[in-house]
């Protein structure tokens, strides 16, 4: 009986919240406001084992985590949909990316709900 050597991989960041300058309204222009980031990247196929323990060998997801924080709060933007589409471009750019799902939640815009979006690209 032989058993497959790899497995179709996914890495996901859920739940990651900081302030971002982002937002139209007088008060969201002023003040960076709270968001939240679930990030999902499409790694294809994988060994179901790393060939060593290395970090250099796999995507490290702190530095993806440090690039979401990074590209969420460089400048300010208007809209979420901007920035979603930013943050998905540079997703994709890294090595052994072949598909990324992002959401942005917006946490405090209303008083009585968030507001997110979600974008899709590349391959799944």
């Amino acid at each position: 009986m032989t058993h497959a050597a790899t497995g179709s991989q996914t890495l996901t960041l859920t739940g990651l919240r900081f302030n971002a300058n982002l937002g139209i309204l007088a008060h969201e222009k002023t003040a960076p406001q709270p968001i939240q980031v679930d990030a999902e990247l499409n790694l294809g196929p994988q060994p179901l084992r790393p060939h060593d323990d290395d970090i250099t060998h796999v995507l490290d997801y702190r530095k993806v985590r440090q690039i979401i924080i990074d590209e969420c709060t460089a400048e300010h933007v208007n809209l979420l949909e901007s920035l979603i589409g930013k943050l998905a471009q540079r997703l994709m750019l890294l090595p052994g990316v072949y598909g990324v799902r992002v959401k942005i939640a917006k946490l405090e815009i209303f008083d009585d709900c968030e507001v997110a979006i979600r974008i899709e690209t590349g391959q799944w």
